[in-house]
């Protein structure tokens, strides 16, 4: 399966120079927030692929205009042809607004996921908008990642953790892939291609 993850900057790959066979062997796609809500539908429309997403820090306008045909998985353990995919997005709390949680909020957003979580069997991707805590984010509270991620890849191993938040301009401390326990983790920045082996 192919999978299409997007985070935070519009690609122009997609958007300004579209053409059919760009989209046409993906399998599903996946948002990790922080992009324009008539991209998403864009996305939606001229693939053939579903798009689900969570929420980023600066969604807020999806309130009042959320992304049309696409499927909100925050604080959701979807599953999509068997894949379990559990959506926690936001960043950090640095000031009040929506889709910002403090370490202790986004730990509850978990806990309340448990039991779904067992009754599944466990989980196959982990899509947030932020990173986990130093891997890959940034020391400003702002970019600052959840421990409760970490804590999610030891307890329950999914095979892939998607997150955006940090861009490829905030330099050298951007990697597309890392590694953590037995979870392959991706910045979603702007758009990755994944091969899913079932």
């Amino acid at each position: 399966m192919k999978i299409l993850v997007i985070a935070d900057e519009e690609s122009p790959y997609y958007w300004d120079y579209y053409s059919k066979d760009k989209l046409a062997d993906i399998d599903l796609i996946i948002s990790c927030g922080d992009l324009d809500a008539n991209y998403l539908s864009f996305l939606v429309t001229f693939s053939s692929a579903p798009v689900l997403y969570v929420h980023g820090n600066h969604d807020t306008g999806y309130k009042t205009n959320p992304p049309e045909g696409c499927i909100c998985i925050d604080d959701q353990l979807y599953v999509y042809k068997g894949i379990r995919i559990l959506g926690l997005g936001g960043s950090m709390r640095y000031h009040s607004g929506d889709f910002q949680y403090t370490e202790r909020q986004m730990r509850s957003r978990y806990n309340r996921l448990k039991f779904k979580i067992f009754l599944k069997g466990g989980i196959d991707i982990l899509v947030a908008h932020s990173p986990a805590y130093q891997i890959n984010d940034g020391r400003d509270l702002p970019h600052q990642g959840f421990h409760v991620f970490r804590d999610i890849m030891i307890k329950h191993h999914p095979k892939y953790f998607l997150h955006g938040h940090i861009h490829k301009a905030y330099g050298h401390k951007f990697r597309r892939f890392d590694q953590f326990e037995k979870t392959t983790i991706v910045n979603a920045c702007e758009r990755c291609i994944l091969d899913y082996e079932e």
